[in-house]
């Protein structure tokens, strides 16, 4: 297994981050431990570079004409191995070494087939979605269905200029590209991936329970009048602690608080007092005193479970190391060889990518609102999961909302890693 070549820079010119960036990929494919003619590149710039994206994907696809397909979107902040980039001019690129049958780009305009006719059946995809895409949701659980496994993983562009998405196949060749210059806005694109494509996924929370696991008794639409048989408002403000009579207060302290929704049988809280992969944290838009009500952004169904929370930085902290160790452990051998045990064992500082640490490329994609400052220091994030995974060729970005299976999430993070 070769390792993906990547790269990642800033500058306030595009083209000096372009070629930071190639530099770094040449030096890289001329190591014997890296793939040498990868075919699919895995683009992600911040929002600063957005409108000259298409230039951006020209210059990089004539650079490396032996890269014929491509995929990636937009952020307000990005990340690579080690480090991430908010609020200044990047871009980071990993180019995946990935058998051409065992993988395809789709977008609006060549979307993604059940049966294409070349024996090729989608198992897993790497999602773009466009936030402001009329029901986007839907179109995230109809495109799960699109795959065998129903696994999809990826996130929503965030930017405060354009949402721009990259999606080309074939350099431009495959049946239904056409004439598109690979820049999209609005709806969704991505890499389907066939079953010979292995990948590990996790999703970890970043939201703290605040009070106990409760069943939904009475709802309508959006609003949660019942829980747990009492009135969802008074439910709330006893396990926030949070009271009327100070309006001010109640509203900063309700601004803070989320809640935390699973489907009806599911458990929000697991054995350890955490959310589990399955809870979606949702905003509390709205209290409905007449009713005794609560409204959150989500359509809420008698019979789902739920819980208050927080976000915590600590409890963030913990879940992304335990997601880094599970996927660890899934991909290490039971028997390891003398250069496995070596990579796998090496200290932080000699640390280095390496095939024998059996992960040849990673993709994280995190909430815009976590990162660096929501864990205490710039690139925090991401030093926790090289600290936690080791030294990976990784890229992501920081999203506007997070897929993984067929649900779009909040506040959490999404590893991806290919075997």
């Amino acid at each position: 297994m070769k390792l993906f070549p990547f790269g990642h820079a800033t500058h306030p010119q595009w083209q000096m981050a372009a070629g930071l960036v190639l530099a770094q990929l040449r030096a890289q494919m001329a190591l014997p431990d890296y793939a040498r003619a990868p075919t699919l590149g895995l683009l992600y710039i911040t929002d600063y570079y957005a409108p000259q994206a298409q230039d951006i994907l020209d210059h990089l696809g004539a650079e490396l004409p032996e890269v014929t397909d491509w995929a990636g979107t937009v952020g307000v902040g990005i990340a690579s191995s080690n480090v991430e980039y908010f609020d200044e001019p990047a871009l980071a690129l990993m180019l995946c070494d990935l058998a051409p049958d065992q993988y395809r780009v789709f977008s609006g305009v060549a979307p993604l087939a059940i049966g294409d006719g070349m024996g090729f059946e989608p198992h897993t995809a790497l999602v773009h979605a466009d936030a402001g895409t009329p029901d986007v949701s839907e179109l995230i659980a109809e495109m799960a269905g699109r795959t065998a496994t129903g696994y999809l993983f990826g996130g929503l562009a965030s930017s405060r200029t354009e949402a721009v998405q990259f999606a080309i196949g074939g350099n431009g060749n495959i049946k239904g590209q056409g004439a598109a210059g690979g820049v999209f806005r609005g709806g969704l694109s991505g890499v389907a991936f066939g079953e010979g494509i292995a990948l590990v996924s996790r999703v970890t929370q970043g939201c703290q329970p605040v009070g106990a696991q409760r069943v939904v008794t009475a709802a309508e639409g959006n609003v949660i009048t019942g829980l747990d048989g009492e009135p969802a408002l008074d439910v709330l403000l006893r396990d926030t602690g949070i009271t009327l009579a100070q309006p001010q207060a109640a509203l900063t302290a309700l601004r803070a608080t989320l809640a935390g929704l699973t489907e009806p049988g599911g458990d929000a809280v697991g054995r350890t007092g955490n959310f589990g992969a399955d809870v979606l944290v949702r905003h509390i838009v709205g209290l409905d005193t007449g009713r005794r009500g609560v409204a959150v952004a989500q359509k809420v169904e008698p019979g789902m479970r739920m819980a208050f929370c927080q976000r915590n930085a600590q409890a963030a902290r913990a879940d992304l190391m335990r997601i880094c160790a599970e996927i660890r452990e899934e991909v290490e051998p039971e028997e390891m060889s003398l250069p496995v045990a070596v990579a796998l064992a090496a200290p932080e500082a000699q640390a280095a990518p390496s095939p024998d640490r059996r992960i040849a490329g990673a993709v994280y994609v995190s909430c815009a609102g976590r990162g660096g400052p929501h864990f205490g220091g710039p690139s925090a994030e991401l030093q926790i999961v090289r600290r936690a995974l080791g030294d990976v060729p990784l890229v992501g970005f920081f999203a506007g909302g997070e897929i993984a299976r067929h649900h779009l999430y909040g506040y959490t993070g999404v590893l991806t890693v290919f075997r």
